[in-house]
């Protein structure tokens, strides 16, 4: 029988009970290994005394931080949560020891260092409640007469940043890595941090070839090895780094098993749009309004939208050439906008959940390709989902199947932000605004102020806080060195998959706009009489439906990301190719500027100079300190902080609901932004799931947990719909 079962009391008596028997015992024993192991038990008996009056300290005063009574949740309960799980697990390593430390299959070294790690992972955690104390002495009453988790402006992010060094970030990423997360995310994130640290071998140049390969395996086997990498490349990675490895799951090798588990669509098309005039009618009743082309920072060029329907419909691209049976347009359309940080990810790594939003919900979803930062710094990203939301609404009839009586705007992260955006652009403009809005783990304050969920970043694999900050950055001030360079070559189109068309849009379905019952003379049988081959004359799309012609990609002649070209060498690993890395503004997939980079090759998917100086380095020894590294000013603009429009245009926002996770560094960000739309009397409600990642929406294809969020996004959709 175990001692937990034996002794039958609470997680923290049951640790200080197992600690102390097991600190006897190894009491005895002479060997180094024995020695630390009574000398780590110690230690967390020490920690435990310390930390649990701080525990009940933060406890008590969490719940004044929550959205309503029935939605706990806030940065302060998280890192309660973070303390019970840490707690257990500690208490599971003690058990473990317990169990079988009279053995002679008894590890001794191994659990020598699982125990030290428990024992870091502890102060850690306890250093954290200390830093949280003195948020909430910061704290100033919000306009709900509630506390805030955000702190009064008169304080400086860099106070708390001085003090960040106390915190080991390496015991959240070596043996206890995952220790807070679902069963399944655990794993996940295992995988994902030897990926991320092998793939920085691979994209850093940093010693010797054969020594870059053997980092690669020890980070399989070696836990502080894989920390210690993962800690410098959040301290001293640039945001290059991030744009290449998150593109990884945007490639096909990584996509290819998981689009085989997701279910078909009918319309799988990519569709670009030219920079030209558009106008749409006033809401008031007065003269049409111009929206505006985007133009800052890359000057004018095409935007790439994808369309996704699980029915063809009646008036929707490709309908003529796909099969099935022929529907009438839907009522709704739903507007998506990607994440990734404001520098990553294309609507093609979203469409592992997608796609099954499109099924579960049979709505048309169209998702914008939007220019990245640092290449193309705000505002350029908002321009272009202005403008496509605009076409959106104007093209909705002719090429979208959908009357678009119902807009609802979907987005996570960075996107959800950008939705944000757009929905004030419309009150500005003047025009329709959308009828709903679902946001998921959003940032609303996009600006350097600490929050208690925030401190999490300096905990999250997926998101560490120096990631965080180099994306703000990049997001805010741009590159000023690559926007001097020269970007008019166009590419970024996506990669092809199963049902997908990049299709230019053929004749038939040119025909079929133009038969269509939104032009003079067509019913549905004309549309579906058309075969995909037709061979009858173009029709042009303004003289379908009076509106500038539409531009079609070509897969052809793609660009390849450097991120896909690290890949294709893994597979071909008899060739010695030059790796190029070029950065035009509309390359939308993963490229570099490296002009005054010397010629590099490749072997096995590692690149290096052939003039011996190394491509990129990973600067181990002289990084600055956080305080150094993110003083940069960024403007209280309501367009780039949504939390900081004034209350007459939040009050005018449509019904909104919020997803997000209780690990989520954005965590406090959806509270106060929900918390204030309630005291403005909008609809508002938020959930808030455990032990989920951000970004847990990309893992429902590897996670039951994540399918499950998955499922409840669709409902929160299904009801903004309804209302």
């Amino acid at each position: 029988m175990s001692f937990v079962n034996e002794v039958g009391q609470s997680n923290w008596d049951t640790l200080c009970k197992l600690a102390s028997a097991n600190s006897d015992f190894f009491s005895s024993h002479q060997d180094e290994s024995g020695l630390r192991i009574c000398s780590a038990h110690v230690v967390v008996l020490d920690i435990i005394r310390e930390l649990r009056p701080l525990y009940e300290e933060i406890a008590a005063i969490a719940p004044r931080y929550d959205f309503d009574e029935n939605t706990p949740g806030n940065g302060y309960r998280s890192f309660i949560y973070l303390v019970d799980k840490c707690i257990e697990h500690s208490e599971n390593t003690c058990q473990q020891i317990y169990n079988l430390r009279e053995s002679v299959l008894f590890r001794k070294t191994n659990y020598m260092r699982e125990i030290e790690a428990c024992s870091q992972l502890m102060a850690s955690l306890n250093t954290f409640l200390h830093h949280l104390k003195t948020l909430h002495t910061w704290s100033e009453l919000g306009m709900d007469s509630r506390p805030s988790l955000f702190p009064s402006e008169e304080h400086s992010p860099q106070e708390l940043l001085d003090q960040a060094g106390d915190i080991d970030q390496y015991s959240f990423y070596g043996r206890c890595l995952g220790f807070q997360f679902t069963n399944s995310i655990k794993y996940i994130m295992k995988t994902i941090l030897v990926s991320m640290a092998s793939f920085s071998e691979i994209y850093y140049t940093n010693g010797s070839f054969f020594g870059r390969c053997a980092n690669s395996l020890k980070y399989v086997i070696d836990p502080e090895a894989r920390a210690r990498r993962i800690v410098n490349i959040s301290q001293r990675g640039d945001v290059y780094f991030c744009k290449a490895f998150w593109y990884l799951h945007d490639t096909q090798l990584f996509q290819f098993v998981p689009f085989l588990m997701l279910p078909k669509l009918s319309i799988n098309q990519v569709i670009s749009i030219p920079p030209e005039q558009l106008s749409l009618p006033a809401i008031d009743g007065g003269p049409d309004v111009q929206i505006p082309i985007p133009c800052s920072h890359i000057g004018k060029k095409s935007i790439h939208v994808k369309l996704w329907s699980s029915k063809r419909r009646i008036g929707m691209v490709g309908s003529a050439s796909a099969g099935g049976e022929l529907h009438g347009p839907s009522d709704v359309l739903l507007f998506h906008c990607h994440g990734g940080g404001f520098v990553a990810d294309s609507p093609k790594a979203h469409e592992t959940y997608l796609r099954n939003w499109a099924v579960a919900l049979d709505i048309p979803i169209i998702s914008i390709d939007y220019s990245l930062s640092p290449e193309a710094p705000y505002p350029r990203a908002l321009e272009e989902l202005v403008y496509t939301y605009a076409w959106a609404l104007q093209h909705a009839n002719s090429l979208l199947g959908t009357n678009a009586k119902k807009v609802i705007l979907i987005g996570d992260s960075a996107g959800a932000n950008l939705n944000l955006g757009l929905t004030a652009k419309c009150l500005q403009l003047n025009i329709k605004k959308p009828d709903g809005i679902f946001m998921i783990y959003c940032p609303v304050l996009v600006e350097f102020v600490p929050s208690p969920s925030r401190m999490l970043g300096l905990t999250d694999p997926l998101l560490p806080f120096g990631f965080m900050m180099r994306c703000l950055k990049a997001y805010v001030l741009g590159d000023s060195v690559l926007d001097k360079k020269d970007k008019e070559n166009e590419s970024g189109e996506f990669s092809k998959s199963d049902s997908e068309s990049f299709a230019e849009i053929s004749e038939s379905d040119l025909i079929a706009i133009a038969l269509s019952p939104h032009g003079d003379k067509a019913d549905e049988s004309q549309l579906a009489s058309l075969p995909s081959d037709s061979t009858l004359n173009s029709v042009s799309l303004a003289e379908a439906d009076n509106t500038p012609r539409l531009e079609t990609t070509k897969s052809e002649d793609k660009s390849e990301t450097t991120s896909q070209e690290y890949i294709r060498k893994f597979l071909d690993l008899y060739k010695n190719v030059g790796l190029k890395r070029t950065a035009t503004a509309d390359d939308k997939t993963n490229s570099f500027d490296n002009s005054d980079e010397k010629a590099t090759s490749s072997f096995f998917g590692f690149s290096f100079s052939k003039n011996g100086n190394q491509a990129r380095e990973l600067d181990t020894a002289s990084a600055k300190s956080p305080t150094e590294e993110f003083i940069f000013t960024v403007p209280k603009d309501p367009y780039l902080s949504p939390y900081r429009h004034p209350d007459e245009v939040l009050s005018q926002l449509p019904p909104c609901k919020i997803v997000t996770s209780d690990l989520d560094p954005c965590l406090d960000d959806c509270v106060m932004f929900g918390r204030k739309l309630k005291a403005l009397g909008n609809s508002v409600s938020i959930d808030i799931l455990h032990g989920l990642p951000h970004g847990f929406l990309n893992l429902a294809v590897v996670s039951k947990e994540a399918a499950e969020a998955s499922e409840l996004c669709i409902r929160k959709i299904k009801e903004l719909v309804d209302m």
